[in-house]
């Protein structure tokens, strides 16, 4: 898979896994594990990225002793999501459009 597109998919994946409310990096993974494997330094990648295009905040807070970061999605995040469905009609019509000519060649 295209690298830039991956890495799209991804952003709007970990931005869906919090849209329903505050979460933490174990969490978001765990979340997600049903969907696609992510590995830690990746998703702590996304979360930096996300948080520098303002599309999440994050705040620490203490829990069982330790400081955990919790991630909360900003309007610019969802924002993005909004785009990403309308953007996913458009990948599902051209996906479409190629399973149409290989199906007819079948």
């Amino acid at each position: 898979m295209d690298i830039q597109l991956k890495r799209g998919l991804l952003d709007v994946c970990v931005l869906a896994a919090i849209k329903n409310g505050d979460s933490y990096g174990y969490q978001i993974m765990k979340d997600m594990k049903p969907y696609l494997e992510l590995s830690e330094s990746t998703l702590y990648t996304i979360l930096k990225r996300l948080e520098t295009a303002h599309m999440l905040t994050v705040r620490s807070q203490e829990h069982d002793g330790r400081l955990r970061k919790y991630y909360h999605i900003t309007e610019q995040g969802i924002a993005r999501l909004e785009e990403f469905r309308e953007d996913w009609k458009e990948i599902l019509s051209i996906y479409r459009f190629i399973t149409r000519e290989e199906s007819e060649h079948e």
